[in-house]
């Protein structure tokens, strides 16, 4: 375990693009799609910032967990758990299967291991 102020910071101000996304934006692209997106990344920044774990291992299991997540999603966890109406169950499980919902989390996944690689873990 450690704890890395940069990783941190970057947490922080995405998990703030992240709110804001969830209250004031209401469209197909940027709600649902980047902010897919974004939240992958926001989890890979997240245990980096708690972790002392290569960045390949974070992220590879950051896109598991995001697929599994999806793949529940699939076979409708939250309705067979009776939390449909569940608000805090809605926004960690979701509610509906989507391919759309993978590709931004590969997306997002290799947006932030190669900004990590490129720019962030040389200077840790």
């Amino acid at each position: 375990m450690r704890w890395n102020w940069k990783y941190a910071l970057i947490t922080l101000v995405i998990l703030m693009i992240e709110i804001v996304i969830a209250l004031f934006v209401r469209d197909q692209f940027v709600r649902p799609f980047i902010g897919d997106l974004l939240v992958v990344v926001l989890l890979y920044y997240g245990f980096r910032t708690i972790l002392k774990a290569k960045a390949f291992k974070v992220a590879v299991g950051v896109f598991l967990f995001a697929v599994g997540v999806e793949i529940l999603q699939y076979f409708q966890l939250a309705e067979l758990l009776g939390l449909e109406n569940n608000g805090i169950a809605h926004v960690i499980l979701g509610s509906t299967f989507d391919w759309l919902d993978i590709l931004a989390y590969s997306l997002g996944t290799v947006l932030a291991y190669f900004v990590d690689q490129k720019y962030l873990e040389q200077e840790s």
